[in-house]
């Protein structure tokens, strides 16, 4: 794969990104409760609000950053923070803390007061407020589907996304700040969602577990949601590998490459995955594919994932390519999902411009020009 294409192709769908507006979808601020369950939400799309698709946006770009890939973010980094922060953040919940991955790391580039306590005040929050589930686990308190000020409780829910979303937060945070404590309760956080949320049988990741009704809701094998383990296990590891006792770490890594084995069985002949993984009449899927190969070169680079499946990835990184437009827009990216009860739900979710659509095909890309260097 030559570098001139993938960065050729990283300008683009950065560019895209930092510049994402709603796609036209009718009358999205009053979205009917059947358009809200395919994923037609007004705050996901864009990357102006301050919510979980715009936190995977922004992490995609730091990303780079951090890579030193492409130009600078700074100043792009800072307006989007002041921007929010002026016009009032709304409620904390598990979506709203993902720009905070992104925050943590503009606190040493700017030395800003605000920027700080808000990511200290957060993590408090996280730790002494959150709402928990049976064993401690970190509730999906989730935004409102409507207005910015409400939250839906999802009481007693444990669902993938979290790992991502706030337990790798909370990880870094622990780092920084050298809080133990911090550090304990993230990488606890892992271990329960890996108890109730993977399936031995096959070594893939079930959307989430209800404490109330003792079950995996409709016991689908969702590809973003699978997804967000592979790559975000990878990030949580990287972050805070030294702090990991070796028969945890090595807990981790056995479930992460019992789902790879399995992934890479799934596999479309394309490249990509199907959005329900193991139906092959479900669409194939952008985002979930890019985590995914991201998660997989960062798998083989670190050691820990035998080379043999530099082959799935690079599979992986052709059908991502093949999936961006000549302006930048990643294509058949799905909507937000909510949990569902049956795989037709997955399958009616709509595709659409995604803010972390753009950002994971910027991460996969990413790695893959960290790894053929």
């Amino acid at each position: 794969m030559e570098r001139e294409i993938l960065i050729d192709k990283l300008n683009k769908v950065l560019d895209k990104l930092k510049n994402l507006q709603p796609p036209k979808l009718g009358d999205i601020k009053n979205a009917k409760a059947e358009d809200l369950a395919k994923g037609v939400i007004e705050r996901d799309f864009g990357i102006d609000e301050w919510d979980w698709p715009q936190g995977v946006g922004l992490y995609g770009i730091n990303k780079l950053q951090k890579l030193n890939i492409l130009e600078n973010n700074n100043e792009f980094f800072y307006n989007w923070f002041k921007k929010n922060i002026e016009r009032g953040l709304p409620t904390k919940n598990v979506n709203t803390t993902t720009p905070l991955l992104t925050l943590i790391d503009v606190c040493d580039i700017y030395k800003d007061r605000e920027f700080e306590d808000l990511c200290l005040e957060w993590a408090d929050w996280l730790m002494n407020e959150l709402p928990k589930t049976k064993e401690n686990g970190f509730q999906h308190v989730t935004s409102a589907l409507h207005g910015r000020d409400g939250i839906t409780l999802n009481e007693g829910q444990l669902w993938i996304d979290t790992l991502f979303m706030m337990a790798l937060y909370l990880n870094k945070m622990g780092v920084k700040y050298q809080r133990k404590d911090w550090i304990a309760e993230s990488i606890y956080q892992v271990l329960i969602h890996i108890k109730y949320l993977y399936e031995k049988k096959n070594g893939l990741f079930y959307h989430g577990w209800s404490f109330i009704e003792n079950n995996n809701f409709g016991e689908v094998f969702w590809c973003r949601g699978n997804s967000w383990f592979t790559l975000g296990l990878m990030e949580f590891i990287e972050s805070s590998e030294e702090y990991i006792e070796k028969g945890t770490k090595e807990f981790m890594l056995a479930t992460y490459r019992a789902q790879i084995e399995k992934l890479a069985e799934l596999q479309n002949e394309n490249g990509g995955w199907h959005t329900v993984l193991d139906d092959p009449e479900s669409y194939l899927e952008t985002s979930g594919t890019a985590s995914i190969v991201a998660g997989i070169f960062k798998g083989i680079q670190a050691g820990v994932l035998d080379k043999k499946y530099e082959e799935v990835a690079m599979k992986g990184l052709k059908f991502i390519l093949e999936n961006i437009d000549e302006d930048g827009t990643v294509l058949n990216v799905s909507g937000g999902t909510g949990i569902g009860m049956n795989k037709e739900h997955y399958k009616n979710i709509i595709i659409a411009p995604m803010a972390y659509g753009q950002s994971l095909t910027i991460v996969a890309l990413a790695e893959a020009l960290k790894y053929i260097g």
